[in-house]
């Protein structure tokens, strides 16, 4: 697939094709990520810093699995 960079004000935008977007699950207004590759960056709707987060808060849980479950009491 081919996306086209335009000028957007002062800034430059990528223009992603219909079928690109739908794919991602992305629309007007929603963000994306760009994680570098070996071949370059890769676009996508899924944040690689938010996964390390949820990955470290079930880690947590887990450990204080009994204190969580006394204090939902």
């Amino acid at each position: 697939m081919r996306a086209t960079v335009t000028q957007i004000g002062n800034s430059t935008g990528l223009i992603l094709p219909k079928e690109a977007a739908a794919r991602l699950k992305i629309g007007k207004g929603d963000s994306v990520f760009l994680t570098e590759t070996a071949d370059g960056y890769a676009v996508t709707a899924y944040d690689p810093e938010f996964e390390a987060q949820i990955l470290s808060a079930r880690k947590g849980m887990a450990q204080y699995r009994n204190a969580l479950r006394k204090l939902a009491e």
